[in-house]
């Protein structure tokens, strides 16, 4: 009879811990979503199709905004959303912050039926707490998961009190479709956003991350400075440079646009011939970003010099950029304006 007493009361907890999430789950799974895309894809021979992709967000605000990671929508030409019930809405790109993979978007109609989530402090979680995990993994939707956090990393910038990307790792399990849906502690609160795995496998080998909720905060929600331009690029190095004929030592060169961006309405143009370079594939014959309101992108110190520029800057001030590009072999400049 004692080591009987002693198994019940050892079980006792993962029961109580069992019954608290299957609550939570409850309380906040109507809040998450499932993020349908559409990108755009054009071949070498400028024939077009279009890639679907789904991945998963959390709605934060009774007026329809939605937080997801950067890279489920930085090339959509449409979103959808859809939550629990069935009901879909389209839905567009407010803020996004590639550096740590975070994005906000917008309902453009929105009934207003579901509830918004809370957001915890990320700042008060510690290495070993519960967390759990919903969103829509290998189009399974609201799937729940659920582990402990097992690290924290910071990346900074040498701009003085500026964080670039912070992340939770994980080992609750993580996989395709996930990206995007909110990491919850134990209160119910998010506290990160999915964004990646180290998988060798091709599959969640345990190892997780998740943006952290304080700086997709102060990235994408609190701060109007961030705008979405509609461009994908890559950063060009000093060797690529050389390879393309670069008349600096660096750039961006954009592999796309997204239809109807600031970008594609400053007629920026993408490239669709493939390039292998170190078992990579980018895309060249695009236009080459050589310097934003007179910044020239050659560096880091220059990209961070440009990023500080915009927060000293005033509304109206960040309301277009100046962008020197190379096109064809030859310099030109265009202005790319943001709406409202």
């Amino acid at each position: 009879m004692k080591h009987l007493l002693i198994v019940v009361v050892l079980s006792l907890p993962s029961v109580i811990f069992g019954q608290t999430l299957s609550k939570l789950y409850k309380k906040v799974s109507p809040s998450v979503v499932v993020i349908e895309t559409k990108e755009k894809i054009e071949n070498i021979n400028g024939q077009v199709s279009y890639m679907g992709s789904q991945g998963s967000g959390v709605l934060i605000s009774d007026q329809g905004e939605i937080l997801t990671a950067a890279h489920v929508v930085n090339n959509a030409e449409n979103i959808t959303v859809i939550f629990h019930d069935g009901q879909k809405f389209p839905a567009k790109i407010v803020r996004l912050a590639t550096v740590a993979d975070v994005a906000l978007i917008k309902l453009i109609h929105f009934s207003n039926n579901y509830p918004p989530v809370e957001l915890g402090d990320s700042d008060r979680v510690d290495v070993g707490d519960d967390i759990f995990i919903i969103g829509a993994p290998f189009g399974i939707e609201y799937s729940l998961s659920k582990g402990i956090i097992s690290g924290k990393s910071v990346e900074k910038t040498r701009m003085e009190g500026f964080t670039f990307a912070e992340f939770f790792q994980t080992d609750a399990a993580i996989n395709h479709g996930n990206s995007g849906g909110p990491m919850f502690n134990m209160k119910g609160e998010v506290i990160g956003l999915v964004s990646s795995i180290v998988s060798e496998s091709g599959g969640f080998d345990g190892i997780g991350f998740a943006a952290t909720i304080n700086v997709t905060k102060q990235l994408v929600v609190e701060s109007d400075r961030r705008r979405w331009t509609g461009i994908n690029g890559v950063l060009v190095d000093r060797e690529l440079a050389r390879l393309l004929n670069v008349p600096q030592a660096g750039g961006i060169l954009i592999q796309s646009v997204v239809a109807l961006s600031p970008a594609y309405m400053a007629d920026l143009n993408g490239g669709n011939v493939p390039f292998y370079r170190n078992d990579e594939e980018i895309s060249i014959g695009g236009d080459i970003i050589l310097a934003v309101n007179d910044i020239p992108i050659v560096s880091e110190e220059n990209i961070i010099a440009f990023f500080k520029s915009i927060y000293l800057m005033e509304k109206e001030e960040r309301s277009s950029f100046k962008l020197k590009i190379l096109r064809g072999g030859k310099v030109k400049e265009v202005i790319m304006r943001f709406p409202d």
